[in-house]
């Protein structure tokens, strides 16, 4: 009898403990959204009528076989802009808003922005709750006229803070889009 009782209490000491432990695997296996579609849509901060949208879509994601089309944009020389940049799943309906994800998850994500040629310079004014750099809003000053390209990428656990370079940031790539970019 005392062997039954030893077992029960055994068993129910078990049971208690591994029903109450903490899962502390913090998504380190991270299943990745599906991002079909990248806006990011620029105001010049002295006239709100100059509105640029740069977009990426990709109907089916980045696996699938449709081809994606690709909006650059065109800013005015000399000027400042601020950015807002927003992630869509279209394969949904309706579209999900990845964008609310990144955010709430902050800490784990971070946006880089690199112009090549174009006269551009992007700076992050987001920040996520340990108060490092985010970039879903940015401001984004232009120089003298200029052409050449502007690269987002969304990176996924980066190590924070960083030096602003995807590269060496590490973690993994959610999203990663090149738009042409006219300063004129």
């Amino acid at each position: 009898m005392k062997t039954i009782k030893l077992l029960a209490v055994l068993f129910i000491s078990a049971l208690a403990f591994t029903a109450c432990s903490e899962d502390h695997d913090h998504d380190h296996d991270h299943d990745e959204e599906l991002i079909t579609t990248v806006i990011y849509t620029l105001t010049n901060t002295t006239n709100p009528n100059d509105i640029v949208v740069m977009e990426y879509d990709d109907p089916d994601g980045e696996d699938g076989s449709a081809t994606p089309t690709i909006t650059g944009g065109t800013l005015m020389a000399n000027a400042t802009y601020t950015g807002t940049i927003q992630l869509l799943n279209r394969t949904e309906s309706p579209a999900e808003d990845v964008t609310i994800e990144v955010q709430a998850e902050g800490d784990e994500h971070e946006f880089f922005y690199s112009a090549v040629g174009a006269n551009v310079t992007i700076s992050k004014t987001d920040v996520d709750g340990d108060n490092n750099p985010l970039g879903i809003e940015t401001s984004v000053s232009t120089g003298v006229a200029s052409s050449g390209t502007l690269t987002v990428v969304l990176k996924h656990e980066p190590t924070k803070p960083n030096n602003g370079n995807p590269a060496a940031a590490g973690g993994t790539t959610d999203v990663e889009v090149t738009f042409n970019v006219t300063v004129q």
